[in-house]
């Protein structure tokens, strides 16, 4: 046996020495999914599969990247199969595609804030009010419909007679199709809606990219969305040599569009598949996993697994209750300065919350603790200075992205008002003032000569170029502290930019405009920064670190009331799963906390724990449940089940409970319970707890 199969266990050699046809690999938190990817690439190379025919499709640049340095490693060779997201992917197609698309090469990618205004200026067009007919709310709606595999026509098909809004969003949409057309652009979800339809539509060019991938692997397939999903089939339907990682588990963007029916249908579109799962953990310790099981067992839509790993028990979990949401902040302040002392690295402490509003409290505990910390969310493209910076480089491949114009045309100032520029791009520039006609000849002439720094220099250099040419560099450094800030990120930018340098012509600069519009908030993480990171349960999958603090485990809260709008036991069971991935980013510690009042859109609220503590056995808390907490679970099972604690009284063996609730607790678990039988059963169709579980809590406050 090869040496890169002697190191994996069991399940993993399995799945990296299936080579022909489909294979499902269940994987796991923690279970070594990348390792088995990469070790399943490298494989298929030793046995002669050229890496130009392998695809391997992540959902984040992060992941690619590692994949792709993982692989470099391995493979000891530059000849490396083609990683990427799906978006990247589509980029990739489309640019090659351009012109069998009525598409120019060098199309703009717009951001959402770009989609946003050109949705504001289609509302506008058709005499809608914007403060009506909201413009978020309209984009969202396109959005969701080309994820789900539609088009203008099909999304209009599927309006009912008094579908008044939805008939509203496809004027809008044929709007905003012209104005995207217009500016030679294509919107985030055109990436793959465009790529789909030209596979569907011209089955030659089909052809040449299944020719070509002959091997497709796909992560975190349980995340895909429609589009996705059809995407991928067309790809695997030549060869069927398609092999997809994922876990029901851990799909938590059904918000977005994420359908993880997709890989609970994996064995219907392949009956032939080989179904491999990875269930050893490397990552946590049994008691972290003892948890996540106890949690996840209750959702019903999943494929079946228990994890387990040999890292050992471990330390139990620490359970923090707060008065308020300033009190929950100072005591995880407090236990991350115990760990700090205790030479803990900061980056590997993690502060997770359900929503982004409950940062700020937890920022002040830290701040006022003398702790250092970094917020994911804030992405270095989102800069003003460094959109300015991309606006000027798309302006100069792409004169007919007029939103990039407008931004740089007063970049440095020109004296170029709103009146001119109107004129400008009616074409009507012989009725400007000739002092006016020279300003706006000097900034064309520049873009020429931006142009061609392009077709002979790498995006470093065009963009020192723009600094010096241009005088927005002289400017800034005249400038205060916050003007020399800003040039600073853009010599961040110059340094970023030299990873494109070993590609020719106008492909250096289009490489780093295509990062720059497809980069996501994990790219922005910096993970040797000092400081303790700071980020959503959504922004943290598929990181890990040493100590987790889960934050805000309140009822309505964490399980969130308004997480979904469709079915309600899907919608707890997505909960459920997103509470999952929280705890399963913990390699040592895990610290849980919540906070009895917290100020929701300025009004005080008191809150009952989640519970999703309780569905945690006792055992594996390092402390015993808080008098308050105590307090509230008796009260909230009471008032929740009031009406079937009277019918329950009513029933002779029940009666019990006046003299033991542990009695209740025992007698109760037989199926003679009449009373609570129906309220079991439909508590546990929805993912909840049997009907044993309030007198459970009892028995516990109860000593």
């Amino acid at each position: 046996m090869t040496d890169y199969l002697a190191e994996l266990n069991q399940a993993q050699r399995e799945a990296v020495l299936h080579k022909e046809g489909p294979l499902l690999i269940v994987a796991g938190a923690g279970a070594g999914k990348t390792k088995t990817l990469t070790h399943r690439i490298l494989h298929l190379v030793r046995q002669g599969v050229e890496p130009r025919s392998i695809l391997a499709i992540t959902f984040t640049n992060k992941a690619a990247g590692e994949l792709r340095e993982r692989l470099q490693k391995l493979l000891a060779s530059d000849d490396l199969p083609f990683a990427s997201t799906f978006h990247s992917f589509g980029v990739f197609v489309l640019r090659n595609e351009a012109e069998r698309l009525g598409l120019k090469k060098n199309f703009s990618i717009f951001d959402r804030d770009e989609s946003l205004k050109t949705i504001k200026e289609a509302i506008k067009s058709l005499g809608l009010d914007p403060k009506t007919l909201e413009p978020r709310k309209v984009l969202n709606a396109i959005s969701r419909a080309k994820s789900a595999g539609h088009n203008r026509s099909s999304f209009l098909e599927s309006a009912t007679s008094n579908s008044f809004f939805q008939k509203t969003v496809g004027q809008v949409w044929q709007k905003y199709n012209e104005g995207l057309h217009e500016a030679g652009a294509l919107d985030f979800d055109d990436l793959l809606a465009e790529t789909v339809r030209l596979f569907r539509e011209r089955p030659e060019i089909l052809g040449e990219y299944q020719k070509r991938f002959r091997y497709l692997h796909i992560d975190e397939y349980q995340d895909t969305n429609t589009i996705q999903y059809d995407l991928a089939r067309l790809l695997a339907a030549a060869h069927r040599n398609v092999c997809v990682v994922g876990d029901v588990d851990q799909s938590i963007y059904s918000w977005r569009g994420a359908d993880f029916e997709n890989l609970l249908r994996f064995e219907e579109d392949y009956p032939e598949a080989r179904v491999v799962t990875l269930e050893e953990n490397y990552r946590s310790t049994q008691n972290i996993l003892a948890a996540a099981n106890a949690i996840i067992k209750k959702n019903t839509k999943r494929k079946e697994k228990n994890l387990f790993t040999k890292n050992g028990a471990g330390e139990k979990i620490d359970l923090l209750a707060g008065f308020d949401e300033a009190d929950e902040a100072g005591q995880v302040a407090g236990k991350i300065a115990q760990l700090l002392a205790h030479r803990a690295k900061p980056e590997e402490i993690a502060i997770l919350y359900r929503a982004n509003f409950q940062s700020r409290a937890l920022e002040e505990g830290l701040l006022r603790a003398g702790i250092a910390y970094q917020v994911l969310g804030t992405r270095f493209f989102e800069r003003e200075e460094i959109k300015d910076m991309i606006a000027f480089l798309r302006a100069t491949l792409n004169r007919e992205d007029l939103f990039s114009l407008k931004r740089v045309i007063n970049i440095p100032p020109r004296g170029i008002g709103k009146v001119t520029l109107a004129k400008i791009f009616s074409g009507n520039t012989n009725q400007l003032p000739a002092s006016t006609q020279a300003k706006w000849q000097s900034f064309q002439t520049l873009l020429n000569e931006i142009k061609q720094m392009t077709e002979i220099m790498g995006a470093n250099e065009v963009i020192k170029f723009v600094l010096e040419k241009s005088g927005w560099q002289k400017l800034l450094q005249a400038g205060g502290d916050d003007d020399k800030e800003r040039l600073e990120n853009l010599r961040e930018l110059v340094t970023l930019a030299k990873k494109y340098d070993g590609l020719t012509g106008t492909n250096s600069t289009q490489a780093l405009l295509d990062e720059a519009a497809l980069v996501t908030d994990q790219d922005t993480l910096n993970e040797k920064k000092a400081g303790v990171k700071m980020m959503t349960v959504h922004a943290a999958k598929g990181l890990e670190f040493a100590h987790v603090f889960v934050t805000g485990l309140e009822q309505n809260l964490f399980p969130h009331v308004f997480m979904g709008v469709s079915d309600e036991a899907r919608d707890e069971e997505e909960e459920r799963r997103l509470f999952y991935v929280a705890i399963t980013r913990a390699k040592e510690k895990l610290y849980l906390s919540y906070a009895e009042t917290r100020t929701i859109f300025g009004g005080r609220q008191v809150n009952l724990p989640s519970e999703f503590i309780f569905d945690i056995e006792p055992e594996l808390f390092a402390n015993s449940l808080p008098t308050p907490l105590r307090d509230s679970v008796i009260m909230f099972w009471f008032v929740s089940h009031f009406s079937l604690i009277l019918q329950c009284f009513t029933h002779d063996p029940c009666k019990k409970i006046f003299r033991s609730t542990l009695a209740h607790q025992q007698g109760c678990a037989r199926e003679n319970c009449r009373s609570w039988q129906p309220f079991g059963e439909r508590h546990r169709a929805r993912g909840g707890p049997g009907h044993r579980e309030p007198y459970r809590a009892l028995a516990r406050s109860s000593g």
